[in-house]
């Protein structure tokens, strides 16, 4: 599916070079192009890596930490004067409750850790499922909103503001029963698994929407935690659950809403979180609606790229992109077994080295 070229004109303070990076990115949703390949210098999930004691700031739990959006703001911009932007790392914040916050909107508390948090189950009977209703007047949405406009109102000629994690569908399900008892609800209770999906997923449109369209009254592209932006809509899906999931059992609880999903947006890249993920490969490789895949091999033995160089060439032989992670050991050996029409690399590499990447990628044809 060839992308829309509606385009505008963006200026950054540490981003000079955006406008010609964004054609870059356009090439690459077409598996196309220009002159190289686009290159992400951040390792996967960067992100949530560190946390720094800005002063000024103190709080009695990590939820206060997390809830702070001044310090959550002002921690993004002390990074973002401490970082250099090559090639197509772009400054984006996104606002961030962790990646069950869509759950949250439905009244499900979240339990915080250092990078992360989690949804805590709610939903002990099947008699409680029918009063699920999405609040706009939730405190997880309303936070969410607030640190999207005190962004906007800071942002202009520094950086993209983009919009939360939204998983809802089978994901969502999981969390409002606790993963574990959504195994077994699957197995002894189909059907009223398959509603909760269905209730899971009614709302994802709205959600998404609503927030999409306070970015573009505002003048900004459509970006999220990946930092590959869109001047339309870009979105996630991934379904990690799926891990867990049969073949016929995917094409019952997750395949039809990916497919709802997936439709409106402009660009969908697939996030397959690893070899679980990847069972189902072929049925989201069918999708027409779908660019690209992020392939997520995982740590341990999963983690050199080399072994995964056949699935790489069958999603290229599929018309889709992929966003890959390697170490920059690894940028040698997968040039010569890759094209590299339709990649984009994510390398984590020292400041000093990355342009002698961009370099190298100039020359891998």
């Amino acid at each position: 599916m060839k992308s829309n070229q509606l385009h505008w004109s963006v200026e950054l303070e540490q981003k000079p070079d955006f406008n010609s990076c964004m054609d870059r990115i356009y090439a690459w949703y077409d598996q196309e192009i220009i002159d190289r390949a686009p290159i992400r210098f951040s390792a996967h999930n960067a992100e949530y890596n560190e946390n720094i004691d800005l002063p000024g700031y103190s709080w009695k739990n990590l939820k206060e930490r997390w809830w702070n959006t001044d310090y959550q703001i002002e921690l993004f911009e002390y990074k973002l004067r401490h970082s250099t932007f090559n090639a197509e790392t772009f400054p984006v914040f996104w606002p961030n409750l962790g990646p069950e916050v869509y759950t949250a909107f439905y009244g499900v508390e979240l339990e915080y850790k250092e990078v992360t948090s989690y949804a805590i189950p709610t939903l002990k009977s099947w008699e409680e499922m029918e009063s699920i209703r999405l609040d706009f007047n939730n405190p997880y949405f309303r936070k969410i909103e607030e640190m999207t406009l005190q962004a906007l109102e800071r942002c202009q000629g520094k950086y993209l503001v983009g919009y939360t994690d939204i998983h809802a569908g089978i994901d969502c399900a999981a969390a409002f029963r606790d993963p574990q008892q959504f195994c077994m609800d699957l197995l002894l209770e189909p059907l009223l698994a398959k509603r909760l999906v269905d209730i899971s997923s009614k709302d994802f449109h709205t959600v998404y929407n609503h927030f999409d369209s306070i970015l573009k009254t505002h003048n900004q592209l459509s970006v999220n935690w990946m930092g590959i932006p869109s001047f339309e809509k870009v979105h996630i899906p991934g379904c990690d659950f799926a891990s867990m999931l049969s073949p016929e059992d995917f094409d019952t609880f997750v395949l039809p809403f990916i497919k709802e999903e997936v439709a409106p947006m402009t660009q969908n890249i697939f996030h397959v979180d690893g070899k679980g993920v990847a069972r189902h490969l072929d049925k989201i490789l069918e999708l027409p609606e779908i660019n690209a895949i992020q392939w997520v091999q995982g740590m341990g033995l999963d983690a050199p790229i080399m072994q995964w160089v056949p699935l790489i060439k069958k999603v290229q032989a599929a018309g889709k992109s992929l966003v890959i992670d390697l170490q920059v050991s690894e940028l040698d050996s997968f040039m010569k077994e890759i094209r590299p029409e339709g990649i984009l690399l994510c390398i984590d590499a020292d400041i000093n080295s990355q342009k002698d990447i961009i370099r190298k990628v100039l020359k891998w044809k």
